[in-house]
């Protein structure tokens, strides 16, 4: 403590640094002060404090102190602006052609703590007019992007990566914060986004070609790849992160611009990845966010699988949803890609390391509480390993912690909806009926 006051100059108007960082530096020097004065250290501080500094109990913390020293319990409580330390990254405003940007006339919608309830900040609701601003402005910028060199595509996708990575801590609170599972579980998934921007920043530089065997001696066969064009994005709750980096990394890879439609219940997340795209370097207009609410969001959908310069279409989601959008993709034959929804068995034989097994349905059935597209929705039991089993899996089941994911310890986060609820507690019923 003494060597920091040693350090300290005597006020903050003696501080000697210029340029652009000089007023964060200032700050700093405030809040150091502050910290220390509220630690009871106001008699050695005197020598630094100015003149006017009384010793009577200061005033309350500014946000940013209090939000670094409340309790998990607190943070639940808070907006999403003030639950992280980066405030960059907390955006309430769609992305199209680099910029963030609202809709007066569309209006807002509210995002809320699926655990807590607590109004998290609110996004545009946007419709059809986002949509086609965003595809317009992602066809503009394809342009360009295409004929960039493969060695430029990669370092920029690098420093994306390298940046979601600076940001892990951040970007898993607000994962945490919208869609509800531990944050654990959170930081884990913020690894596995940048995998995906890692991988494609190197597969970039190995986007090849083939000489074919030709027909007659007198002529030569070439295949070169290149990027389809505009790609439209629809990405789930359940995975905000890796969800979008595993679509948005090969496109850009690929030479194509993104149009992004994250789900309703988790804009931040596709806002804080799109705003450290913007700087790791990555061209306006390459990757454009539109946010929706459920009510405009198959307005949204429908623009984006059926704008003619869209070229490709991904989306993970539901079955009815997927089929849905081919059925509107197919009017102008573009490529899709469709992750829909699974039907999973587990099944356990009598001969099967029961350990294992447990681990296995563990993992399976209660990851981000049972909420992914490959969560067990049923359990074969070969009858001979049934009844260890069933006594196995239910002592696990019961040293669960289930609570809002931020506080310690949490391994169970709630459901991302009443409705997601209301089902689950629909099944038990039948169940026990």
């Amino acid at each position: 403590r003494q060597r920091i006051l040693e350090a300290l100059p005597t006020s903050s108007s003696s501080l000697s640094v210029r340029g652009p960082e000089a007023p964060q530096i200032a700050k700093v020097h405030s809040l150091m002060r502050l910290l220390l004065l509220r630690a009871g250290t106001l008699g050695i501080l005197s020598r630094c404090s100015p003149p006017s500094f009384s010793l009577r109990p200061g005033p309350p913390l500014p946000p940013l102190l209090s939000c670094a020293m409340s309790s998990s319990a607190s943070l639940t409580a808070l907006p999403m602006r003030e639950r992280v330390s980066n405030k960059e990254l907390v955006q309430e405003a769609s992305f199209i052609d680099g910029a963030f940007v609202t809709s007066p006339a569309s209006g807002t919608f509210p995002v809320h703590d699926p655990a807590s309830g607590a109004l998290l900040g609110s996004v545009p609701d946007m419709g059809s007019e986002g949509a086609v601003a965003a595809v317009e402005a992602a066809h503009a910028a394809w342009k360009g992007w295409r004929d960039v060199p493969a060695k430029e595509k990669s370092v920029i996708l690098r420093r994306w990566n390298d940046l979601i990575l600076a940001n892990t801590e951040d970007l898993a609170v607000l994962m945490t914060s919208e869609c509800g599972k531990p944050v654990a579980e959170s930081r884990g998934e913020v690894a596995y986004a940048a995998s995906f921007v890692e991988f494609f920043a190197e597969e970039v530089k190995r986007i090849d070609g083939a000489i074919l065997p030709p027909p007659n001696p007198n002529r030569r066969v070439l295949v070169s790849r290149q990027g389809v064009g505009v790609c439209s994005l629809i990405t789930p709750w359940n995975f905000p992160a890796a969800m979008i980096t595993r679509k948005v990394a090969p496109a850009l890879a690929a030479g194509c611009p993104s149009v992004v439609k994250p789900a309703q219940q988790t804009p931040f997340t596709a806002l804080a990845l799109a705003e450290l795209a913007r700087q790791a370097g990555v061209p306006k207009g390459l990757i454009n966010v539109v946010t929706s609410s459920t009510e405009r969001t198959p307005e949204v959908g429908r623009e984006l699988a059926t704008h003619p310069l869209v070229r490709k279409v991904s989306f993970t989601g539901s079955t009815a949803v997927g089929k849905a959008l081919l059925a509107l993709a197919s009017g102008t034959v573009k490529r899709v890609s469709m992750e829909l929804g699974g039907n999973a068995p587990f099944i356990v034989f009598d001969d099967a390391d029961l350990n294992a097994a447990v681990d296995g349905a563990m993992a399976s059935k209660f990851r981000n509480a049972g909420q992914t597209c490959v969560c067990a929705n049923r359990f074969l039991v070969q009858e001979g390993i049934a009844e260890a089993f069933a006594e196995a899996f239910a002592d696990r089941v019961r040293a669960l912690k289930v609570g809002h994911g931020l506080e310690a310890g949490v391994t169970c986060g709630p459901l991302v909806s009443r409705a997601g609820a209301d089902k689950a507690d629909d099944h038990v019923r039948d169940c026990v009926a």
